[in-house]
């Protein structure tokens, strides 16, 4: 197979994935021509678990706004047999998954003086 040049083989190639234990994608968008196949899926293990198994090398994260709600987009794509293919997982986030970006080291104490040195004993007040 050289190109995706009929829906048969785009649809076989998602049925090939399900077949060696991917859950199904809950949408399926293919473009006329099949020249671009878009998978959209539940959680993020299987949004892992299909681009690992089609080989997507392009990963692309968008934080947005939807009406008071904030969503993370995440695609990952691959251009497999002339179709371009890309997995999308849309998840909603809340401030609280944002303010874990701005953390240097999101195992360090958020509670923590950052400038106390650890090392220094103070004195205790009476």
């Amino acid at each position: 197979m050289t190109e995706l040049a009929t829906r048969a083989q785009a649809f076989g190639l998602i049925a090939e994935g399900v077949a060696a234990g991917l859950s199904a994608p809950w949408r399926l968008y293919l473009a006329q021509g099949c020249r671009y196949l878009s998978l959209s899926v539940g959680d993020r293990t299987e949004w892992n678990a299909w681009r690992t198994h089609l080989g997507c090398p392009e990963l692309s994260v968008r934080v947005y706004d939807a009406g008071g709600e904030i969503r993370r987009s995440s695609v990952a794509e691959v251009v497999l047999d002339g179709c371009r293919i890309s997995v999308e997982l849309v998840e909603e986030v809340s401030t609280d998954d944002l303010d874990r970006l701005l953390v240097a080291d999101p195992t360090a104490d958020p509670t923590a003086d950052p400038t106390a040195d650890s090392t220094t004993v103070e004195p205790e007040e009476r």
